[in-house]
């Protein structure tokens, strides 16, 4: 054999050690993607409503270090959130409209789609609150195409210190407060990881019961067990800061190396539950509605390939975390399905989507709702409809169909129609 060929199979070799190696790139950014469960606008810093905040400062940061997407609309309930993100499509195409509905097995989901189209080339991870298979505990996540599945597999816990923790397959029972165990479980994960990775951290935090975390986790001070007589704002309260304080040992546990090479994604993924709802809206407008309090949440974004900082309005729709992840992970798209990429609004300022979308369905309600920033039209299945001026009437107290339209109202009316027809259809 040739002296060449020699150098050739070395370098063969030496490419296949530093591969099997290798760290994260700068083409390669981690991605952690953070859920809040029953956080509405009104109970986070950076947003006008409510006027009790949490002490957040590292959740703070976040949003001041990045951009804060102040039209982002989700579901008015947590399963049809998570599943219009995993799959970029809207729930009616999933028939995953609301909580405890189970998404089909056959769906593709995203880290299986940014598995097959980047060769492989990052680890994937759910850890947290799953609640897209509705009561079906046989399944496993991983099986939908994740490396790693940790967490709560329904909707809720009775007691966030005594709780069912379903892992690879397996249901134990866990002691520990559970925004602690899920943050712990996160950072064992990723600190295993040679690849570039994309963690999806689904806390369960805000959401009830109301049950008060360790001490060192939260500022409310010295609270008694919670109880119906009792104000549950300062639980509501503690609960998003013993969030924050994970999420802060999180990140500084993280190397700066990779810290310095990771997007941060957060959001929340319904309202606020109603009694722990602040003004400006109404206990019948938050979690479980379709309006803005039901599905206008918090959403930032901050890290790596994010240049820009301040607030965008740009219409955003839970779907649309499908499209923009897979980008961020190397996929070369920038729509599909019911979702749009909003990947290029980390370094410049333009419009992706002309209308937003939002729906619900359960046994006893029917209805979809459009709106295109300015107007917000609601349908009922009843037949009824309700239409807001979002502009002059952010909180939806005036329905502008009880008085006679203007010729702009009525065309702008017969235009959210026409794309509700467009979108259902």
């Amino acid at each position: 054999m040739t002296k060449t060929f020699y150098i050739l199979i070395s370098i063969f070799f030496l490419s296949c050690e530093i591969n099997q190696n290798k760290k994260t790139t700068d083409k390669e950014p981690n991605i952690l993607f953070i859920i809040a469960d029953d956080m509405g606008k009104d109970a986070l810093n950076g947003y006008a409503e409510g006027t009790i905040k949490p002490h957040t400062p590292h959740l703070d940061a976040i949003r001041k270090s990045g951009v804060n997407f102040t039209n982002f609309w989700t579901y008015p309930t947590c399963s049809p959130t998570r599943a219009s993100m995993i799959t970029g499509k809207y729930g009616y195409r999933t028939d995953v409209t609301w909580a405890n509905q189970k998404l089909n097995e056959n769906e593709v989901l995203l880290q299986k789609y940014i598995s097959e189209n980047t060769d492989d080339s990052y680890t994937t991870a759910v850890v947290g609150k799953w609640h897209i298979s509705g009561y079906d505990t046989t399944i496993n996540p991983e099986t939908f195409g994740i490396d790693y599945y940790a967490g709560i597999f329904i909707g809720s816990v009775k007691d966030y210190y005594n709780w069912p923790l379903s892992e690879k397959g397996k249901q134990t029972i866990s002691k520990e407060y559970t925004t602690k165990k899920f943050t712990d479980l996160a950072f064992n994960w990723i600190n295993e990881q040679e690849k570039p990775w994309f963690m999806w951290l689904a806390y369960n935090a805000p959401h009830t019961p109301f049950h008060i975390p360790p001490a060192e986790m939260h500022s409310q001070g010295d609270l008694p067990p919670y109880t119906k007589d009792v104000d549950p704002t300062p639980y509501f309260m503690a609960s998003i800061e013993a969030m924050d304080f994970q999420i802060g040992k999180l990140l500084n546990s993280i190397s700066k190396k990779d810290r310095e090479n990771t997007i941060i994604i957060f959001l929340g993924d319904n309202g606020t539950e109603p009694i722990v709802t602040q003004d400006p809206y109404d206990k019948n407008q938050v979690k479980r509605s379709l309006y803005q309090g039901g599905i206008n949440m918090p959403l930032f974004v901050s890290g790596k390939g994010v240049e820009r900082k301040g607030s965008d309005n740009n219409l955003i729709t839970s779907t649309d975390i499908f499209a923009t992840i897979a980008e961020i992970a190397g996929v070369d798209i920038d729509e599909i399905n019911d979702s749009k990429s909003f990947k290029s609004l980390f370094s410049e300022k333009k419009s992706i989507r002309k209308y937003q979308y939002a729906e619900m369905k359960n046994k006893k309600n029917d209805a979809w709702t459009i709106s295109n920033g300015t107007y917000k039209l609601l349908v009922f299945a009843d037949g009824n409809e309700e239409m807001y001026h979002l502009i002059n009437d952010p909180y939806e107290k005036s329905n502008i169909l009880n008085s006679p339209l203007t010729t702009v109202e009525k065309k702008t009316k017969e235009a959210l129609e026409a794309e509700l027809l467009r979108i259902r259809n």
